[in-house]
């Protein structure tokens, strides 16, 4: 099978999608661990959640790789296909916890 042509512009843009997991992971490792300690709202099944969204939102991860690799993607696709639903979990977990801190900052 003929090697395609590198694009710059995908490498870059797969380097950018890992940027922003590496981003949203330590905002919500923060946010967590301010929870834990006290200093964050957090709810009391945090830390369960924690755990159990890893395996569905690693799975979801390989499954697009696995699938742009099956498609014939190159390397920078590929790796833009596995870190797109990792960095979507990410975020939707730090605006979870965002808002539900917001929401009872202005209870009291």
């Amino acid at each position: 099978m003929p090697r395609k042509p590198v694009n710059p512009v995908e490498i870059w843009q797969a380097y950018v999608g890992l940027g922003m997991l590496a981003l949203e992971a330590q905002a919500v490792i923060g946010i967590r661990l301010l929870g834990m300690s006290g200093a964050f709202p957090v709810g009391k099944s945090e830390n369960r959640k924690m755990l159990a969204e890893k395996p569905p939102a690693f799975a979801r991860a390989a499954t697009a790789a696995a699938k742009k690799a099956v498609a014939g993607g190159s390397p920078e696709q590929i790796l833009t296909a596995a870190v797109k639903p990792l960095t979507r979990t990410a975020r939707a977990n730090r605006k979870r916890l965002v808002s539900k801190a917001v929401a009872r900052r202005k209870k009291t």
